[in-house]
């Protein structure tokens, strides 16, 4: 008995410091070089119509991390929009870190909404067809807020 309670203390002690540090290594890149398809000349050029507003960020923070459907942002781009979500490691490529300012300002939005829209060929991102233009629009304003 006494052995087995030795030994369970013995794996905690060295298995959680180890859950831990493999967790801090699993950073996403900032800034992150990636070549991806950019959207189409016309979505280029869109710019987000909507004012910021705290009710958007609301209801962007809602669409992000709960209502987006088929699958909420937060499973790969991670809670704090940082590309470590438990899905988006695993993708190939990663999953975007939406907190690198270094990234983010050379996105427009009307890139981002492309990319929420129809999905980014060749990466694991999928396409929300289905998602009305505003609720896009207020996605893109709270995905902004990681980066500022």
């Amino acid at each position: 008995m006494w052995r087995f309670l030795l030994l369970v203390i013995l794996l905690f002690f060295v298995g959680v410091p180890l859950a831990y540090a493999d967790h801090e290594s699993t950073k996403a890149e900032c800034p992150q070089i990636r070549k991806t398809p950019q959207a189409p000349a016309k979505f280029l050029k869109m710019v987000n119509p909507l004012e910021v507003t705290e009710k958007r960020i609301k209801k962007g923070k809602s669409l992000y991390q709960v209502k987006s459907s088929p699958l909420q942002c937060k499973h790969c781009h991670g809670g704090n929009g940082d590309g470590t979500g438990h899905m988006g490691l695993q993708a190939n490529p990663p999953a975007r870190n939406f907190s690198c300012s270094e990234t983010m300002r050379n996105i427009s939005d009307g890139q981002m909404f492309w990319a929420i829209k129809n999905g980014i060929p060749g990466t694991s991102m999928p396409a929300y067809p289905d998602l009305e233009n505003w609720k896009i629009w207020v996605l893109i304003h709270y995905i902004r807020q990681f980066s500022s």
